[in-house]
């Protein structure tokens, strides 16, 4: 338990960076193919965002240091500083390169969900008839659009979160970053089960807590969520 806790002083930082850095790439990149879908460009942002999800992130992390690292010596080929989060700028100069590998692969997958979402809320009948009555398109957008578009999103960001989780385990090995990724691998390799069986039982509850908590969060924000799970559907139905 120690030791976990002491690796995710890497792994957590890295997968939160990720996560929020994909989300920013995601929205604008998902909802903008979403605008101009009839338009070369609108399926040019498509097209990118499904061949960026397609890549291995392992692939792009190798890339980006033989660009980025060996070739321009912009950021570290990897490593992390051995005072840990003392020095917060070296920590967070360590980690740009692996966030970034992350938020590409990340955010493109996310973006196709974005302009998935999106364009169903476009095609809506309650936004034209919100259009009609004088708003103005990101009005009627705000209003009605974003809380019906948020709710299926909710569990895309959840599976994401738990999936940007798993990448920054697998890209910790590319950038030898001393997080659970590292702890894993020489687990693995030296038969420490204990130690195989700590992170797999960590990862494993992380992704069901987080499972649990997009589930509280669409009922929140969905009313029709929660008259279906009290019953009050089918008690205004039968009266």
């Amino acid at each position: 338990g120690d030791e976990i806790v002491r690796r995710m002083n890497v792994t957590l930082p890295l997968t939160l960076l990720s996560f929020a850095l994909s989300v920013l790439i995601a929205v604008p990149v998902g909802f903008f193919a979403a605008w101009k879908s009839r338009t070369w460009y609108g399926t040019a942002f498509s097209a990118v965002s499904q061949l960026g999800g397609a890549i291995p992130v392992f692939w792009v992390g190798i890339l980006l240091v033989a660009v980025l690292s060996l070739g321009w010596r912009v950021f570290p080929a990897g490593g992390f500083p051995r005072t840990d989060w003392e020095d917060p700028g070296a920590a967070l100069y360590a980690l740009t390169l692996p966030v970034i590998t992350i938020a590409i692969v990340a955010g493109s997958d996310l973006a196709r969900y974005v302009r998935s979402a999106t364009l169903d809320i476009l095609g809506q009948q309650y936004l034209r008839a919100a259009r009609a009555t004088g708003q103005s398109f990101a009005t009627a957008l705000w209003r009605h659009g974003v809380r019906n578009a948020v709710v299926p999103l909710i569990s895309i960001l959840a599976i994401q979160l738990s999936t940007t989780f798993v990448g920054a385990v697998i890209i910790e090995r590319v950038f030898a970053l001393p997080g659970l990724g590292d702890m894993l691998l020489v687990g693995i390799k030296e038969q420490d089960f204990p130690s195989v069986q700590g992170v797999l039982l960590f990862s494993t509850a992380l992704v069901l807590v987080l499972g649990f908590i997009a589930d509280v969060l669409q009922r929140i924000i969905d009313p029709r969520l929660r008259d279906s799970l009290s019953g009050n559907r089918r008690v205004k139905a039968a009266a």
